[in-house]
């Protein structure tokens, strides 16, 4: 255990969140996507959900401030305008911890090519359908790096 670090980061996800740069993007996905088949390296988060994963990425990651868009959910197949449950949450979790980011959304097989060139995918047990979500890192400014 390490302090102020949230307990859901081991040592694989804390190592990939620290070693991406500005501009890389990792996959929270859930428990029906295809994670080991895409390409990136897979984190296994098993017995998490995405929401709770996201959450303690968050909190450690910032989003990119210097694109239009740093945050996709999977779109609906069939239905593009529906906004599962699980994508509200995902919304309101960025609202909270990263700011004004509205979620984009992708069709599903977009969503899978821009997976396919994400840094890394953390698979979870996430069973709500489209639990997907895509974050590109930010730059961490001066004023947030511990100074002990």
């Amino acid at each position: 255990m390490l302090k102020g670090i949230h307990p859901l980061l081991g040592p694989d996800l804390l190592h990939a969140i620290r070693t991406m740069g500005h501009g890389d993007d990792i996959v929270i996905a859930d428990a029906n996507f295809p994670s080991s088949s895409l390409g990136p390296k897979v984190i296994r988060a098993d017995g998490v959900d995405a929401v709770a994963m996201t959450e303690a990425i968050l909190l450690h990651m910032p989003l990119d401030t210097f694109v239009p868009d740093a945050a996709w959910r999977m779109e609906v197949v069939g239905d593009p305008a529906a906004v599962p449950e699980v994508c509200v949450e995902f919304q309101n979790l960025v609202n909270r911890l990263a700011g004004d980011f509205p979620i984009r959304t992708v069709e599903r097989f977009a969503f899978y090519e821009m997976a396919r060139n994400a840094s890394y995918i953390v698979a979870t047990t996430e069973f709500r359908l489209y639990g997907n979500i895509i974050l590109k890192k930010g730059v961490v400014h001066p004023h947030e790096v511990f100074r002990g």
